[in-house]
């Protein structure tokens, strides 16, 4: 068994065991002030803050010369400085108790600690270190057990100086935070990329299809002409819907195991793929298939989720065997009629969801039956050659897309694992 005093992973060319300090012997306090919404300005003073709000959703968070804090009116305070920390000392949920933000650079302006903050002035720890251990499973553990409250969870200054933990030495605390902020800053760039390939895609499907009220698109391929003609989406779309709702498998003796035929729900089809690993769980594939018949879902058919969240379309990836499970439906084309990565996208254009959002029924989860889908009509080309090529064009989007999530999803994984086994 590894010296609990060690972390796991470390850099090369420290050694020793980390040394136990408590929170309130590695910081000072600084002066935090009861600072509300109605303070905030939309003129420059020179003056802005750090409100708990503003943690919770990463306004505030590593701040550096790109942060945008709220602007407040002037007044006097007691300022924060380069290094320093403002955790949020309330939260809707345990996993928010004391949030951390982190003061990066030297501010161009005057910086002050609001509503339901705690700030720190780190005395003997590197400011990134610290923000990091707090960012933890270690923090996160003290401050789910000392946490109080039912509806809105605190932390009060007092528990939270009483924290305990190892520390390195400082040139160590100070490789382990750089460390952590590049990869943070790479994880920001790979979503800022992906959040720019899906705003390329949405302004490609405004303009590549028909707007209410015309028949021709904005953009099109060369090569085509004319009108776009209007047809129903069951029956002169779509051939056949794959509905098992309301068919629960296990009341036809089917048990759930770790192999077979996965099983889709709403939760599974994401916006434009699968995700195999949300509530995985599988099928026996004999029983699925005598249940089921021949009515097998393929590679490329169109899944659609009917509620929660309603409107999300994706593609059966392979023929690897899937079960249609809650909230979701299967559409089959003939490849004669309809080309299927079109129908996917022309299910994602703003036009088709503006019209289903609109006929759907319910409060905050809406959904729609089949008997209202069906009466629903689109504008598709005449010829199937133009869909293939708008389908084409979306999936290897959908691709590319896709392939930055998991590159992201793997870089947020990774942290993850290296904030378990580089802190003790």
């Amino acid at each position: 068994m590894g010296n609990r005093n060690i972390p796991e992973v470390r850099f090369s060319g420290f050694a020793g065991e980390w040394e136990q300090c408590t929170l309130h012997s590695m910081v000072d306090r600084v002066k935090s002030y009861s600072l509300s919404r109605d303070v905030e300005t939309s003129e420059y003073t020179g003056y802005k803050y750090i409100h708990y709000g503003d943690i919770h959703t990463k306004v505030a968070d590593i701040i550096d010369e790109f942060s945008d804090l709220p602007n407040i009116k002037a007044g006097t305070y007691e300022l924060l400085e380069k290094g320093d920390l403002v955790l949020a000392d309330a939260s809707e949920d345990y996993q928010g108790i004391a949030a951390p933000a982190v003061v990066t650079i030297d501010v161009p302006y005057k910086l002050v600690s609001g509503l339901h903050t705690i700030a720190l002035r780190p005395k003997q720890v590197d400011s990134l270190f610290l923000y990091y251990l707090i960012n933890s499973p270690i923090f996160r553990k003290y401050g789910y057990k000392t946490g109080t409250g039912m509806k809105v969870f605190g932390i009060s200054a007092t528990n939270l100086l009483k924290f305990e933990s190892l520390f390195p030495v400082l040139e160590e605390q100070n490789k382990i935070g750089n460390f952590f902020k590049q990869l943070d800053d790479t994880i920001a760039l790979h979503q800022q990329e992906l959040t720019t390939l899906k705003q390329t895609k949405q302004g490609f499907l405004q303009k590549m299809f028909p707007k209410e009220g015309e028949s021709v698109p904005e953009v099109r391929f060369t090569g085509f002409k004319g009108e776009w003609e209007q047809r129903k989406l069951i029956n002169e779309i779509i051939e056949k819907v794959l509905d098992y709702r309301g068919k629960s498998p296990t009341k036809f003796g089917m048990k759930w195991g770790n192999s077979g035929y996965l099983v889709l729900s709403a939760l599974n089809v994401k916006d434009g793929y699968i995700d195999k690993r949300v509530e995985a769980k599988y099928g026996d594939q004999t029983l699925f298939e005598r249940w089921m018949g021949k009515e097998r879902l393929e590679k490329g058919d169109v899944v659609f989720t009917t509620e929660a969240p309603l409107g999300n379309v994706a593609q059966v990836p392979d023929d690897n065997g899937y079960i249609l499970n809650q909230r979701a439906v299967a559409f089959k084309t003939s490849k004669e009629k309809t080309d299927n990565n079109f129908l996917a996208q022309l299910l994602r254009s703003p036009l088709f969801q503006t019209k289903l959002q609109a006929i759907a029924s319910g409060g905050t989860a809406k959904g729609i039956g089949m008997k209202e889908f069906a009466k629903m009509s689109v504008n598709v080309p005449v010829l199937v050659e133009e869909q293939t090529k708008i389908g084409h064009f979306f999936k290897q989007l959908d691709d590319t897309i896709a392939l930055h999530q998991r590159e992201l999803d793997a870089l947020k994984v990774t942290k993850k694992a290296f904030l378990q086994k580089m802190f003790v």
